[in-house]
């Protein structure tokens, strides 16, 4: 029963989110904020990963590639598709639910306990309006850019480490590059950069709006918001995968 209780509780903040701005300017500066803590404050990490990434699956793929009757361009095609389907938008995003969640449940957890915001509902401010509200919108406009980015670096990360590594040319990876390629591929992974994006911020704010007790239950709360996050992402993988490239 907990898990309808926690699930109905979050259906209720998400439609408590829905109200009109008591003012305007006041909360697009907070979305304003939230996209340049989010997006430019998350990039770092997505540049690593990503860049790392790329360069490891290549590697991996060469190493593996021991027929000679397989074109070496093969290579090129199984990075691409692979970061594009699979490493990019997910597992930056399952980053991200460590680095941006882990903030928004202990932000609004600690502004929960410090009573900040039952402060602005005496105010007659909606906290979940204000708060909450950014905080979704930014991840929504700010990740999927990161995952785009995210494709880029890593395939970029593949062929310079081929190329550096002697495996292949420039021109032979350029080439497997431009094979077979499908456009709907990177349709499917805005569309699970968009799910995961709102997953990754959604339920930590439920969690960090919702925490009860000290400083022991902020990190408890945290924790749960990145465990549950991270299983979300995983099970929303399987059904966007099992619905959209069901052919």
């Amino acid at each position: 029963m907990t898990l309808f209780t926690e699930f109905g509780r979050y259906l209720l903040m998400i439609k408590g989110m829905f109200s009109r701005p008591e003012n305007h300017k006041m909360y697009w500066k907070e979305l304003m904020h939230q996209c340049s803590e989010i997006g430019i404050g998350s990039l770092g990490i997505v540049v690593i990963i990503s860049f790392f990434m790329g360069a490891v699956s290549a590697l991996q793929t060469a190493y593996q590639l021991v027929s000679d009757l397989i074109p070496k361009s093969t290579i090129a095609q199984i990075v691409r598709d692979t970061v594009i389907l699979e490493f990019a938008p997910t597992l930056v995003c399952i980053v991200l639910a460590g680095v941006v969640g882990s903030k928004i449940a202990s932000e609004l957890g600690n502004m929960r306990v410090s009573e900040q915001i039952d402060a602005l509902e005496i105010m007659g401010i909606n906290p979940k309006a204000y708060l909450i509200l950014p905080k979704i919108l930014a991840s929504m406009i700010t990740i999927p850019l990161l995952v785009v980015v995210s494709m880029g670096l890593g395939i970029w990360g593949g062929r310079l480490a081929v190329v550096l590594s002697n495996v292949m040319s420039n021109n032979e990876f350029d080439k497997g590059l431009l094979e077979s390629f499908l456009g709907y591929n990177v349709f499917f992974a805005l569309v699970k950069g968009y799910t995961f994006a709102f997953i990754i911020s959604s339920i930590p704010a439920f969690y960090g709006y919702h925490v009860q007790g000290g400083a022991l239950e902020i990190g408890r709360s945290s924790t749960k918001a990145v465990v549950v996050s991270c299983v979300a992402v995983l099970f929303a993988d399987y059904v966007l995968a099992a619905v959209l490239l069901n052919k």
